[in-house]
């Protein structure tokens, strides 16, 4: 049958409204089930995982351990205390203390002081105001970070002539999860008073504001319990609590609105409270579970993507959509058959106001309960109806002033600079922060710091003659300042400078085989110019097979691992797309517009984040101070398949709208306008709450929680405002017909080349 073309939740929500108490009693035993399995779950979750895996850059750091030459998990920077000098017996007692207490500490695997090594080891400033005490942790990014957060607070600060400092990766990303945990908590706080205060004022009512706060808080609670599970099994990042906060209220609020909105439309027009859900759960929740389904697909592309960490967020997403998607279903129709009319009695401003139907004289309650007075319900928004007519009277011009605007969003992204997470990720005042630019400014070679391992060279006379010229060419290759090659000598400027130092225990050539070239450069490692030095090294020929590891070969190959599987992430989403949206339209051509249009507003959002936070404008309103010149390399992907179905929810609920009128009058423009009155004022609530819900993340100390939230929050505002009231309207207007065509053989029975029978049930 032609109403059978897309999953009808009627049924289960029928059964649910016969049974509301048991559903919602039910629910409340779920929550409370879920609140207990997800309990301990921040213990178990995951640290870093923003490095690519199965790159070179991997391979390479995996040789470089064996060779004992990996980069350092955690940095002590000893300086003098006032008065003193690091030359002195006491200062060196202290470091000795330092690097004898940390041999000693599980987790610690290697430990490397200055003052037990050659002074020219690279463990001394250049002006001899600092020295070092590296050490190596076991246990992957993971184990260490929870190594770091044990020792740095018992080992760093004032000892005597003596200050130490802690830096370093395993450091910084113990600090951004403890960040990350304070700011779950003031995004939830934020986040959730006022969402309620919107839909307050958006419904005027209660008790239909308190739905999606309960909707959320069970999706929530849900999705933490699932990914507790799942951490017992997989790596789950620690952000992924942040995600399932902010997309799961912004979901519940969604779905929820929709529903109650339409029951009230409902209502308002003189239908009885059951009928009424029936109706919403009928019609909106095709469009929930499209909704869903295109949602759900676009974060699972993110699995594509060898990131640990976007893996994690894809599961965390998928989990929290989908019980957003069920509990909206199950538990909203639920309380709407047991609310009935109470729910316009709640209004604390005054809800249940009564309109006058023009024709019959009959009261008539607005639709969204806001008090305005309104012909009818089916008339929906005015301003929104006068916009509507305005851009299909001259379609053409507004989809060309659309397209402007968006454009001038999308400027800043054609320079986006991508970067994998590291100290800056951090608020300026936070110690790791602080300390690492007291490491960086000590020794500025440290960050750009390239280990260059050439497993196969045996040590042979002809091997050394060859290392020698490696050395000058490397030291001749932009960007470099020096070059330091196992045991055969220093080099700057294609020339030898010296002899090597003598290599440390713990690290340097494995007897028999090997050699390990150190080459030193001053380009930030997410600059152009750190990727033109590692193409260099690349493609400079060699004496034996090389493996290049580094900060800025962890960027390179973070980039090209991001844009290798993002034609067959693209693909995949859009196919998806197109095949939920066709199969819940059945037309051919709306279907590919819906995709064209999410991913022209969504790319202007992803300029507004470079603006905001890439070049700094918005940084420094917030307070921080310093811009990075990159955003996280995995925040455009990240928040693109996020933002992608959350717009396309909004397109499905304006399609069914449109449909359903041209279905009943054959007349485009007409059911365009029909379409955005009726659903404009939603979309508005709608999008204030979601920016609301992951807008909150704008205020966390954590800079990739920052971008996701401010991303997303634009996104949807620009497509519930400019997107959905000025360039679909535009284009629909342009293809006329055309947006109906659909083949015959898919073509409804008795139907027109128009809408599917299914859509002309949003009329009834």
């Amino acid at each position: 049958m032609p109403d059978q073309n897309f999953p009808d939740s009627g049924g289960v929500s029928a059964a649910c409204r016969r049974r509301a108490l048991a559903v919602l009693a039910v629910a409340g035993a779920l929550c409370a089930l879920f609140l207990w399995a997800s309990a301990g779950l921040h213990d178990h979750l995951a640290r870093g995982g923003f490095t690519a895996t199965g790159t070179q850059a991997a391979r390479a750091e995996a040789v470089a351990e064996r060779y004992g030459a990996a980069r350092p998990d955690l940095i002590f920077v000893l300086t003098p205390a006032s008065g003193q000098r690091l030359d002195s017996p006491a200062a060196a007692r202290s470091a000795h203390r330092l690097a004898e207490r940390l041999r000693g500490e599980p987790g610690v695997t290697t430990v490397r002081s200055a003052w037990e090594e050659d002074p020219r080891s690279g463990l001394w400033s250049a002006d001899g105001r600092a020295g070092l005490v590296v050490t190596h942790l076991e246990g992957g990014e993971d184990g260490a970070s929870r190594t770091a957060e044990r020792l740095v607070p018992e080992l760093t600060g004032a000892d005597g002539p003596v200050t130490v400092r802690a830096a370093g990766p395993a450091w910084t990303t113990a600090s951004a999860t403890r960040t990350a945990a304070d700011d779950l908590m003031r995004a939830e706080l934020i986040a959730a008073p006022l969402t309620f205060l919107v839909l307050a004022w958006a419904f005027r009512s209660l008790a239909a504001a308190l739905l999606p706060v309960v909707v959320g808080a069970t999706a929530v609670l849900g999705a933490m319990a699932v990914l507790r599970v799942v951490s017992e099994f997989a790596p789950v990042s620690v952000f992924a609590q942040n995600l399932v906060g902010g997309l799961g209220f912004g979901l519940a609020v969604d779905y929820s609105l929709f529903l109650v909105g339409r029951y009230r439309e409902e209502t308002g027009g003189g239908t009885d409270p059951v009928t009424a859900v029936s109706t919403a759960t009928r019609t909106v929740g095709r469009t929930v579970v499209a909704s869903a389904c295109i949602l759900s697909a676009g974060l699972a592309v993110l699995l594509v993507f060898p990131f640990p960490f976007l893996k994690s967020m894809a599961c965390a997403g998928i989990a929290v959509t989908v019980l957003a998607a069920a509990t909206s279903l199950l538990v909203v129709p639920a309380a709407l058959t047991l609310l009935g009319p109470w729910i316009e009695r709640t209004d604390p401003l005054g809800a249940g106001r009564r309109t006058r139907h023009p024709a019959d004289g009959s009261a008539r309650t607005d639709p969204l309960g806001t008090g305005r007075r309104t012909r009818h319900p089916a008339d929906g928004s005015a301003a929104w109806r006068s916009l509507a007519r305005a851009v299909t009277r001259r379609p053409a011009l507004s989809a060309a002033a659309a397209l402007a605007v968006l454009g001038l969003f999308l400027q800043p992204f054609l320079h986006v600079r991508l970067a994998l997470p590291d100290q800056h990720i951090l608020p300026a005042g936070a110690p790791a922060r602080a300390d690492a630019r007291v490491l960086d400014d000590l020794f500025p070679e440290l960050p750009g710091q390239l280990t260059v391992v050439l497993p196969d060279v045996r040590p042979t006379a002809e091997a050394g003659t060859a290392l020698d010229r490696y050395g000058r060419a490397l030291s001749a290759l932009r960007h470099v300042q020096a070059v330091r090659v196992g045991s055969v000598g220093t080099f700057q400027d294609g020339r030898r400078t010296g002899p090597a130092p003598a290599p440390p225990e713990a690290a340097g050539e494995v007897p028999g085989k090997g050699a390990l070239v150190t080459v030193a450069s001053a380009a930030a490692p997410h600059s152009r110019a750190a990727a033109e030095l590692v193409a260099d090294i690349r493609a400079l020929p060699a004496p034996a097979t090389v493996r290049v590891a580094g900060a800025a070969v962890d960027n390179v190959d973070a980039r090209a691992a991001l844009t290798g599987r993002l034609p067959l992430a693209a693909a995949i989403l859009a196919l998806v797309t197109l095949a939920v949206t066709a199969y819940y339209t059945r037309c051919v051509l709306v279907p590919v517009k819906v995709v064209a249009v999410a991913a022209v507003s969504l790319t202007a959002a992803l300029g507004g984040v470079v603006h905001a936070f890439q070049d700094g404008h918005l940084e420094r309103l917030l307070g921080h101070s310093e811009a990075t010149g990159a955003i996280d390399a995995t925040m455009p992907v990240l928040l693109f398949c996020i933002a992608f179905g959350l717009t396309v929810d909004y397109e499905l609920l304006l399609l069914a709208r449109i449909q359903d009128h041209y279905r009943a009058t054959g007349d485009t423009t007409a059911a365009i306008v029909h379409g955005v009155a009726r659903t404009g004022r939603v979309f508005t609530a709608a999008a204030l709450a979601v920016a609301v819900a992951m807008g909150a993340l704008v205020a966390s100390d954590v800079s990739l929680l920052r971008q996701l939230g401010f991303g997303v929050a634009l996104a949807v505002l620009v497509d519930a405002t400019l997107v959905r009231g000025v360039l679909v309207p535009a284009v629909m207007r342009l293809m006329g017909r055309a947006n109906w065509w659909s083949p015959a053989a898919v073509r409804p029975a008795g139907a027109p080349s128009a809408a599917p029978q299914h859509l002309a049930d949003d009329a009834r």
